[in-house]
């Protein structure tokens, strides 16, 4: 029913959970689903304020209910989620007045960080996610709501596990920062084409921010969803008032913010963190008489990773060809022999030459696809933030790319054949994508292009009976190579032109299949190139590290007015004319010298040899350990220790690739999976040159300990563990406590263990309370330490208020700061 509901009114949320059950005396680090057992009537009583206060949407007191906090205690699982459920079918039984009222199961993040990046597997966490839904299924829960996510790969675990497991609607909001990006580095488009993908029923953002500061993000989801919004944000920023913890943003004011974020068109609106019954009774009352116009349709064709999203659109997109077996034997055989850094090399390379996308094909006859692809899409997603096109005929190995894959990929492919449109559509359906369809079937491939057409039509049309739209079809007609079809370009363009025109969906083609049989094939390839661009090719797939193609492409928008100024263009090939110049008055000049002198001046260039290796392109350390290739890094750091000191190599390659990453990180071009890879690779190589020296002559000891902890009644250590992995890279002792720490533990280990630095960590609203008790009793029995703070529930103001003595806004700065101290 809610569903309908969706599509004819705005919907109301309740308000903060937590707030109030501090209100009614939740101790600091006590757990909040314990209260569903022990405190029943003040978890109905505050349900009942909400729905009285106008809400249609409760949400049950199950945020950190999942398998890996309520397994072996002393409540069940099972006792904790079906109790909560009940508790809110009893508030709307005694308040609802016979107004539809909903009772969502409320579903928050796991606490840990998933793999490649932390230790969390993938289908652990679905696990763990599957067993509450289900339980809040069985309970009677009207829908379930995925809230104050931060990780997209860890959105879509839950996700799947609600679809697979339960047949309720399902709600997802996550938080963004300022930047509008996830903790993780998505986006607001890839998190609404992943999303829209797995076919959720409303999507949105919660917490983290007060009302104002979410319209812009608002603005930027209107702008790409088609599926009803939801926002949901703090009352303000919390703030220390008579030893309490309150909230900056009092319910007139926020219901006032909210009255223009519904004019704006948000679906479901309610509020978080600090939200009272009297915020959204505020709220309600001025928004319930708004006019409410369901989402508009967005007809965009989006392919994203887990942090860059492509939207195919006037300028035609390059898709990487080269991690492809087809007519590459050095390929073949990193694929026998299971050489992934070969795939990653090939990867960063293609990226690093221009392509938006990355074609994986690993289909060889005497290797496991299956397990193949699955372990192909999962590194390169660690090492490049490039949507990825899963290219594989194998139904069993699309279907697990699919499934690990950390976003919206395009798919290659389905064909006009029956048996396929059987195998793939479901797939597609279910986990989301942008499918390509290759226009032949079961006669072979027409050789007009009527026919061709005819069989795009027929791909649409099936595609239409699994709620698959034209947006996430883009069709292939096929090059024929010239040298057996001569008619073959003609007809391909000719059919690439009417798709575009007359169906309205975007193409693809792969360009160098044209020139098959004939010699020196790149003159034809970057030809056809241009004249498939022209006739409307959306994305060619191509060799970014061909000249020829990507000259073809640059001047294609140049010349089409693609290229605004022509500033991609001259910023290009002017450089690469200065560097041409240079180069001739180089080679001049060292032939005027005698070898001898020419080696000498060789020599003397920084760097020796490795400094002309980084200017040829080739990999050094310093980038092996900026793309987070942690099988080739040790081996390029052993290799180094024929000619150079240990310190000498850390202080050359290891710690600047470590601050340029840090230094994009903080500036938004790298993303967390890859500043997390890159010390991965970096922590390699320190590992070999501790092996090969001893500390006390390397001058690579361990610099002061530091202790890291999530403050008591916390379980959440996404953000501590992040920190752990860069401290260490950084050669600090890290001391890490885990989660759910006593302040006494660590007042303790503070004082045994002489440490000057603590750093605290906190993801909830309720256990802010332990980290300023911590803070009290460190201040107090060891006043010469110093404290630094993080976590998604804090700021400036706030940390400052609490006592501590610097707040991390990120890793990096946290970092930035032990540094400073310590030095």
């Amino acid at each position: 029913m809610i569903r309908e509901d969706l599509r004819e009114k705005r919907l109301f949320f309740d308000g903060g959970m937590g707030t109030l059950l501090q209100e009614k005396g939740l101790k600091a680090g006590e757990l909040p689903e314990i209260w569903n057992l022990e405190h029943s009537e003040e978890v109905i009583s505050i349900h009942q304020a909400y729905i009285e206060a106008g809400s249609d949407i409760i949400l049950t007191n199950t945020f950190g209910a999942n398998a890996l906090k309520f397994h072996d205690g002393v409540y069940s699982l099972e006792e904790i989620t079906k109790t909560a459920v009940a508790h809110g079918k009893e508030a709307v039984r005694r308040s609802a007045g016979g107004r539809n009222v909903y009772v969502a199961l409320d579903v928050g993040p796991t606490g840990k960080l998933l793999k490649p990046m932390g230790d969390l597997a993938f289908e652990e966490a679905y696990e763990a996610f599957r067993e509450v839904m289900q339980y809040g299924e069985e309970a009677g829960a009207d829908l379930i709501h995925i809230e104050t996510m931060s990780d997209t790969y860890e959105i879509k675990a839950a996700v799947l596990a609600a679809k697979e497991n339960t047949n309720l609607p399902v709600f997802v909001t996550a938080v963004f920062d300022e930047r509008k990006k996830l903790l993780t580095g998505a986006d607001v488009p890839a998190f609404v084409s992943l999303l829209e993908g797995l076919r959720v029923d409303a999507l949105g953002i919660n917490c983290g921010m007060g009302p104002e500061q979410m319209i812009p993000i608002l603005e930027e989801l209107q702008r790409y969803s088609s599926t009803p919004v939801i926002v949901k944000p703090n009352a303000g920023l919390p703030k220390q008032r008579d030893g309490e913890t309150v909230f900056d943003v009092e319910p007139d004011a926020f219901a006032q913010t909210m009255r223009k974020i519904a004019g704006s068109g948000a679906a479901v609106i309610g509020g978080c963190c600090g939200t009272t019954p009297e915020h959204i009774r505020a709220m309600t009352a001025v928004c319930l008489e708004i006019p409410y116009e369901p989402a508009g349709k967005k007809n965009l064709t989006m392919v994203s990773s887990y942090g860059k999203t492509v939207i195919f659109g006037e300028e035609s997109k390059i898709i990487g060809e080269r991690i492809n077996p087809t007519g590459k034997k050095k390929f073949k055989q990193a694929l026998v022999e299971r050489d992934m850094d070969y795939i990653l090399r090939e990867g960063i390379r293609q990226e690093d030459n221009g392509a938006h996308i990355l074609d994986v094909n690993v289909g060889l006859p005497d290797i496991d696809e299956v397990s193949m692809m699955k372990e192909a899409v999962t590194a390169l997603q660690g090492v490049t933030s490039l949507p990825l096109q899963i290219d594989t005929v194998d139904p069993r190995a699309m279907e697990e790319a699919l499934r690990v894959y950390n976003g919206k990929p395009m798919v290659n492919s389905v064909s006009g054949k029956q048996e396929s449109m059987d195998a793939v559509f479901p797939l597609i359906q279910k986990y989301g994508g942008v499918v390509v369809g290759l226009t032949l079937d079961e006669t072979g491939i027409p050789e007009t292009a009527d026919g061709r057409v005819e069989i795009a039509e027929r791909i649409l049309k099936e595609a239409e009976k699994y709620g698959i739209e034209k947006k996430d079809i883009v069709i292939d007609v096929l090059a024929m190579t010239v040298s057996s079809e001569p008619q073959g370009a003609i007809v391909t363009l000719e059919a690439l032109r009417r798709v575009r025109r007359e169906l309205g969906v975007h193409t693809v083609l792969g360009v160098s299949n044209i020139s098959f049989g004939l010699p020196f094939r790149p003159v034809i390839n970057a030809n056809f190139y241009t004249l498939a661009l022209y006739n409307g090719l959306s994305a060619g797939i191509i060799n970014p590290s061909s000249e020829d193609m990507m000259q073809s492409y640059d001047a294609y928008h140049a010349l089409m007015g693609l290229d605004e100024n022509c500033s991609r263009y001259v910023a290009k090939y002017g450089a690469k004319a200065a560097a041409q110049k240079e180069a001739a008055q180089r080679e001049a000049a060292q032939k005027a010298m005698t070898q001898e002198t020419a080696k000498s001046l060789g020599n003397a260039v920084p760097g020796g040899e490795k400094g002309a290796e980084m200017l040829s392109g080739e990999l050094t350390l310093k980038t092996a350990i900026e793309r987070g290739l942690k099988e080739e890094a040790p081996q390029m750091a052993d290799a180094l220790l024929k000619t150079e000191q240990p310190l000498e190599i850390i202080n050359t390659y290891l710690i600047p690739a470590l601050d340029h990453v840090g230094k994009g990180f903080e500036e938004g071009t790298v993303f967390l999976p890859q500043l997390l890879m890159s010390a991965d690779a970096a922590k390699a190589a320190f590992e070999v040159l501790k092996v090969k020296i001893a500390s006390e002559e390397s001058g690579t000891e361990k610099k002061e300990k530091i202790i890291l902890a999530t403050v008591k009644g916390d379980i959440h250590d996404i953000g501590k563990n992040i920190v752990k992995v860069l401290l260490e890279n950084y050669s600090f002792d890290v001391i890490d406590l885990g989660k759910d720490v006593a302040p006494e533990l660590i007042l303790q280990t503070a004082k045994e263990q002489e440490v000057r630095l603590v750093g605290l960590s906190a993801l909830m609203t309720t256990t802010v309370a332990s980290m300023e008790e911590t803070i009290r009793l460190l201040k107090k029995e060891l006043p010469e330490c110093k404290i630094m703070v993080g976590g998604a529930v804090l700021n400036q103001e706030y940390a400052d208020m609490i006592g501590a003595d610097f707040y991390g806004k990120d890793a990096m700065k946290s970092v930035y700061y032990a540094q400073e101290l310590l030095k």
